[in-house]
């Protein structure tokens, strides 16, 4: 398939486009965008889930809040403490948990449902006790639950917040409804399907989420985490204040996120929202516009509410 001309308008674009894939490389994952023809995957470019999940910038500081907000649960997080070489390879699985994102959204049928089935057979090896001695299993359907909540929550409002691009009313009910359906496929149960069952889903689950040593440790090392980039400091806070700034009150109570803290990361959420428009110029070739060109859709329909339906 013919590959669109990449005509940088600004040396910015062109650096934020190094930054890009020094970070997340193409071809590593093995995902096909370009086949079959016309599949439109598990959701297709009538979905508002295409139009959240193209946005990068909230993608990327949405899925930093995620993490942030799965750190909280004792017994998630001790899969991730058990079993991942989190400490020297956070880059590794933040590749990973991306290209599951994006493959499920926008690769063709058959490829996201082996990508779910991969990850199916993953889960039912990662069990073990919390430091309490508490039971999890990474198929338990209460934890996927808690994993693709926080990860939805996280990517709606990072959306909101840095997409410069307002969605008709309800359109964050829709997103809910249709993301839900992948979170189905691995097992989840009882996932929420609009924003006020998502508020109280939260508030039901938040008695059992605590800031503890293992928190603290696994987020300060997301606060260290090297990128393979020039600027990677600069960057890194950038990103980590854009993606704490989403955070729900509740949760920067319990993390312990004072005004100081609070003030650094709004002013890292301003940064990043002027900077958006540069990302957008600097990826016209990425996974979405390639979902696009599969089923003959232009790549404008990922910036227009109007053709979802």
């Amino acid at each position: 398939m013919q590959r669109p001309a990449l005509p940088f308008a600004t040396p910015a674009a062109a650096a934020i486009r190094r930054w890009v894939l020094g970070v997340f490389p193409r071809g590593e994952s093995g995902i096909d965008y370009d086949h079959p023809p016309g599949d439109p995957g598990l959701f297709g470019p009538q979905s508002v889930t295409w139009r959240v999940h193209a946005d990068f910038p909230g993608m990327l500081a949405g899925g930093l809040c995620a993490l942030m907000l799965q750190a909280l649960h004792p017994r998630a997080l001790a899969g991730v403490w058990d079993h991942s070489d989190f400490r020297g390879d956070l880059v590794g699985r933040l590749r990973r948990t991306t290209a599951f994102v994006a493959g499920t959204t926008f690769a063709g049928t058959e490829q996201a449902q082996r990508l779910i089935r991969r990850v199916t057979a993953i889960h039912t090896r990662v069990r073990g006790e919390t430091a309490d001695g508490v039971a999890y299993a990474a198929d338990d359907p209460e934890l996927l639950t808690w994993v693709h909540v926080t990860e939805a929550y996280a990517f709606l409002q990072g959306f909101n917040a840095y997409a410069g691009l307002p969605g008709p009313a309800g359109f964050g009910d829709r997103y809910y409804d249709e993301t839900r359906r992948v979170a189905e496929a691995l097992g989840a149960c009882d996932v929420p399907a609009d924003a006020a069952r998502v508020a109280a889903y939260f508030a039901r689950v938040r008695p059992e989420l605590r800031y503890d040593a293992r928190s603290r440790e696994v987020l300060a090392v997301l606060r260290d985490v090297r990128l393979p980039v020039p600027g990677a400091t600069l960057s890194r806070e950038l990103f980590l204040g854009a993606g704490a700034a989403l955070l729900p009150p509740w949760a920067e109570a319990l993390l312990e996120i004072g005004p100081l803290q609070r003030a650094r990361h709004r002013a890292c959420a301003s940064a990043l929202r002027a900077a958006a428009p540069l990302f957008r110029m600097a990826l016209p070739d990425g996974v979405a516009p390639r979902a696009c060109r599969r089923v003959g859709v232009p790549v404008e329909v990922l910036r227009d509410f109007s053709g979802v339906t």
